[in-house]
């Protein structure tokens, strides 16, 4: 959807009405779904400020679609998934770069997000030892 939304330029409900008309999911993988496009697309400035600062020698424009939109969706949950482990965030965030990405895209992704977390200031417990 985020990807939709970037390359169409279509607000987050439109995107969110479009993709449901097409394509079926579970209430709560449904749910979760609209709740991270809308709120990417309301802290959009704040999530690609934060990318942009941890990419080294990468501006957002650059990135692929792909890539860009796995990062933000990591950096949204970094944000507001308190609970939910760091590294679970990280790892959903690689296997999606890896899925659906370029050949590096796993690695790009891991390394932007590990800073984006150090960053939010964002360790999990057993990485404070």
């Amino acid at each position: 959807m985020l990807f939709q939304a970037e390359l169409g330029r279509f607000d987050a409900d439109q995107v969110i009405a479009d993709f449901w008309r097409h394509f079926e999911a579970d209430p709560e993988g449904r749910s979760y779904a609209d709740a991270v496009v809308r709120g990417v697309a309301e802290r959009r400035a704040e999530i690609d400020d934060l990318i942009a600062k941890a990419s080294v020698n990468w501006r957002l424009e650059r990135m692929t679609a792909v890539d860009r939109n796995v990062l933000r969706i990591g950096t949204y949950e970094l944000l507001v998934e308190v609970g939910t482990p760091r590294a679970v965030i990280l790892d959903e965030a690689v296997e999606l770069a890896k899925q659906f990405g370029a050949e590096n895209s796993g690695p790009f992704v891991n390394g932007v997000l590990d800073r984006v977390a150090v960053t939010l200031n964002r360790v999990d417990r057993d990485r404070q030892a």
